[in-house]
């Protein structure tokens, strides 16, 4: 009986923790809605951006599972005077962002002004125990114009020439200029969606993810499963574009810009996710010992 009682004292004063927030929630919703609406609108249409809802729901996800800690105590001094630091850099990073029309300080204000709200309200043992939603949220800044620009193209030459090496080896009538692969009558140009950085953005998220969940097991495991993550979404990369390649070589060029575009990069995510999961299973049963408690079974 006793029991029951300190369970449902406990549930009383977690729910009184929390509704401390809804001013919080109001407040950040009234500056947030309106940049989630542009995006809907805008970047989250790219494929280079699609995963932004994503990220969103699994941090808010990741959050609730650490409710808890939103209703702990409040925050020391040092904590208030950080939160407060932090809060006006990201309150400052939103304004310019959101007036100047800059996604990358838009969004990115997310991270300062989440963290010192965390600061304010709780301390310094929320943020530690939230620590990696807020880190999750560095997958929905969009990447600087100026990094996609130095690294697609010698990704993009990447992908085309070992296409072009595969498929002259097993006989086929290709030839390449570039970035675009010549086979048959057809052409094909290696755009900066084929290039493998999209890929490899995304899937460092689902491995930073992943590791989170499953527990990371010994610092080596999680070095090599992170250290996987660009080979993995280069090799699935080049079996996308090997696939709308032969698609067109087969069926047409509308055929590989229509439909089975959209399947090839469904399928390029399968490639990778299975991929990376394989790499876990066979470093697992090579180095049984790294198995602990959080390793996946």
């Amino acid at each position: 009986m006793s029991a029951l009682l300190e369970q449902r004292l406990f549930a009383r004063r977690e729910a009184e923790g929390l509704l401390r927030w809804l001013p919080v929630a109001l407040g950040l919703a009234v500056m947030y809605v309106p940049t989630y609406v542009d995006l809907a609108h805008g970047l989250w249409q790219q494929e280079a951006h699609a995963h932004g809802p994503i990220i969103l729901v699994v941090v808010a996800w990741l959050v609730w599972r650490q409710r808890a800690a939103l209703a702990s105590a409040g925050a020391g001094r040092s904590a208030v005077l950080a939160g407060w630091a932090m809060l006006a850099f990201g309150l400052m990073l939103y304004a310019v962002g959101r007036f100047q029309g800059i996604a990358l300080f838009e969004v990115g204000s997310h991270l300062p002004v989440l963290a010192g709200t965390l600061l304010l309200l709780l301390g310094w043992r929320a943020v530690a125990r939230l620590w990696f939603p807020l880190f999750f949220l560095v997958f929905l800044v969009p990447l600087p114009g100026f990094m996609i620009d130095i690294a697609t193209a010698p990704l993009k030459n990447f992908v085309s020439h070992i296409v072009e090496s595969m498929l002259y080896g097993l006989g086929y009538p290709i030839a390449r200029a570039g970035v675009i692969l010549m086979i048959g009558q057809y052409q094909m140009l290696v755009t900066d969606a084929c290039s493998g950085l999209n890929s490899i953005y995304s899937l460092a998220a689902l491995g930073f993810l992943y590791l989170y969940l499953t527990g990371p097991g010994t610092p080596l495991r999680s070095a090599a499963l992170l250290a996987s993550i660009a080979p993995i979404a280069l090799v699935a990369n080049v079996a996308r574009v090997l696939m709308l390649t032969l698609i067109a070589f087969y069926f047409g060029e509308e055929a590989a810009q229509s439909f089975l575009h959209g399947f090839a990069g469904i399928t390029l995510f399968a490639t990778a996710l299975l991929l990376l999961l394989g790499l876990d299973v066979l470093l697992l049963q090579r180095l049984p010992a790294w198995s602990g408690p959080g390793a996946p079974k």
